[in-house]
C-alpha cells in the first residue's frame, strides 16, 4: 500500500499536503542525521521516464493508446450500475458483511470483454517515471473511460516488470507478477524466472507487480496474511485489515474487480488477505491478484467515484487499469 498504510486525517489539497508532510519528514531526518538526503529523491522528487506516454505507446506498437470504438458501432448503454457496448459489458454492485465494528464493504466489477485488449492501462499526466501522481479520475477521464480502477502504484518503486498496451516500460524482474495476455488468459508468474522481452514474445498485453496471489486453482492461497510485497519505508508490509483492490479472472476475457473500503468503524474495517480471497472465491474466481490498496483503494465508473477511499478523498496514484467508453 503506496506510500504508506496508517490512515491519515482527511483535509483538503491532499496530494499537496502529502507531500509537503513526506517532505517535512524528510527535512527533520535530514536535520537530525543528515544521511536522508535520498529519501526526498526517492519518494518525493518526479523522475519522469517518458514524457509523452501516448505517442510512445503509438511508436512502439504501432497503435493509438487510446482504445476507439468502431464509428458504426451502436452508442454504449449506460445505467446506474450496468454498462454495455460492442467491446465490454460491467456489472456493478455493491456488498457488505457483519454488522458494527466488524462491516465489511465492497464494491465488485463483474466484465466481459469481447477482446483481452479492451482492458488498457494508463499512467498520470500521460507520462512515466517515479512519483508521477494524478487522482484516478483525472486519469480516467483524460484516457475516457467509463470504469477504472486503481493499479499497482508502479511509480512508488522502481523494480517490478512494467508493459502496459504491449508496450514494454520497465524490466526490473523482483516479485511475483501478474500477466495478462491477448488472448484473454491471465497467469501469476515470477517475475525473476523471465524478462519483459520473453512476455512480450508470448503475447503479454499488460502486466502488474504488487500481489500477492491470494488465489490460484480456484482455493485461497495459503500464508497470505503473512506476505511482505517490499522492504522498502513506508510499504514494509500489507498484513492486517486493509482497503483493498484485486482484480481475479473467472474464464478467459471475464474478469472480476474488487474494491473493499475500511478504515471507517461501522461502516466497512476494510479486510485481511485471507479475507480477500474469499470474497474473490466466492465470486468464481480461479486467480485472483492483490493489487495496491489502503488510501489508494479506488473504484471510478461513469464520471463518479463509486468506492469511499479511506482519505476521506482520492488519493493521487501513479496508474490505473480502465475500460474505454
Amino acid at each position: 500500500m503506496a506510500p504508506d498504510d496508517t490512515p491519515p486525517t482527511p483535509r483538503p489539497a491532499r496530494r499537496t499536503v502529502l507531500r509537503a508532510a513526506i517532505a517535512g519528514s524528510i527535512a527533520i531526518a535530514l536535520t537530525a542525521g543528515g544521511g536522508a538526503a535520498w529519501a526526498l529523491d526517492r519518494f518525493v522528487i518526479p523522475k519522469v521516464e517518458v514524457s509523452d506516454v501516448a505517442a510512445y505507446e503509438e511508436e512502439q506498437s504501432g497503435a493509438a493508446a487510446a482504445a476507439t470504438a468502431d464509428d458504426t458501432a451502436a452508442d454504449p448503454v449506460v445505467t446506474d450500475s450496468t454498462f454495455t457496448s460492442d467491446d465490454a459489458s460491467i456489472a456493478i454492485t455493491s456488498h457488505t458483511t457483519g454488522s458494527g465494528a466488524d462491516t465489511v464493504t465492497y464494491y465488485v466489477a463483474d466484465v466481459v470483454l469481447s477482446d483481452a485488449t479492451v482492458l488498457r492501462s494508463a499512467f498520470a499526466n500521460n507520462q512515466f517515471g517515479e512519483n508521477i501522481t494524478a487522482l484516478v479520475s483525472e486519469t480516467a477521464t483524460a484516457n475516457g473511460a467509463v470504469f477504472a480502477i486503481n493499479g499497482d502504484y508502479y511509480g512508488f518503486r522502481d523494480t517490478g516488470i512494467v508493459i502496459r498496451n504491449g508496450v514494454v516500460y520497465r524490466d526490473a524482474p523482483a516479485r511475483e507478477g501478474l500477466v495478462f495476455y491477448d488472448d484473454g488468459t491471465v497467469a501469476v508468474y515470477d517475475e525473476t524466472s523471465t524478462s519483459a522481452d520473453e512476455l512480450l514474445e508470448a503475447g503479454a498485453w499488460n502486466t502488474l507487480s504488487f500481489g500477492p496471489a491470494v488465489v490460484e486453482d480456484g482455493a485461497v492461497v495459503a500464508g497470505i496474511d503473512d506476505v511482505e510485497i517490499d522492504t522498502n519505508f513506508g510499504n514494509h508490509s500489507i498484513q492486517g485489515s486493509h482497503p483493498r483492490t484485486a482484480v481475479g479472472v473467472i474464464d478467459e476475457n471475464h474478469l472480476v474487480f474488487v474494491v473493499v473500503d475500511g478504515r471507517d468503524e461501522g461502516y466497512s474495517r476494510g479486510a485481511t488477505m485471507t479475507e480477500l480471497a474469499q470474497i474473490m472465491v466466492d465470486l468464481g474466481a480461479t486467480t485472483a491478484y492483490n493489487l495496491d490498496g489502503g488510501g489508494s483503494a479506488e473504484m471510478w465508473f461513469d464520471g463518479e467515484v463509486v468506492s469511499q477511499p479511506s482519505n476521506g478523498g482520492e488519493r493521487a496514484t501513479s496508474d490505473i487499469l480502465y475500460i474505454a467508453g
